[in-house]
């Protein structure tokens, strides 16, 4: 995952607005945000693919290109935590499978003369 941020030169809110819609059909986008003039993407994509797209509705400048800063975690307050044991198995039992019966009658018939056609 990375950030994108980007300088777009927007002086109208429907080239704002295209511009936006531009970069959200962009395969890996995951969000994307505009503030005062500033672009900021963020998923698994291309900076320069972004930048070659944007360059056809309006002026375009990298301001930054970086990972995504994760969060800090707070450390819980008791660090001590007592451990799952999982359950033990007592027993194992396979579900019965009704036996298998082969049932063909093609080649004897009780009758030789029944039915013949010739």
């Amino acid at each position: 995952m990375q950030v994108v941020v980007l300088k777009l030169d927007v002086h109208c809110e429907r080239t704002k607005k295209k511009a936006m819609s531009t970069v959200c059909c962009l395969s890996g986008v995951n969000s994307v945000d505009v503030n005062d003039g500033k672009l900021t993407v963020t998923g698994e994509i291309d900076a320069y693919m972004i930048v070659k797209k944007l360059k056809k509705i309006c002026h375009t400048e990298f301001i930054s290109v970086g990972p995504v800063k994760e969060p800090e975690k707070k450390k819980p307050d008791d660090p001590k935590k007592p451990e799952t044991k999982p359950p033990d198995v007592i027993y194992n039992c396979v579900p019965p499978y009704p036996p298998y019966y082969h049932h063909f009658n093609g080649c004897y018939n009780e009758d030789p003369y029944a039915c013949v056609i010739s």
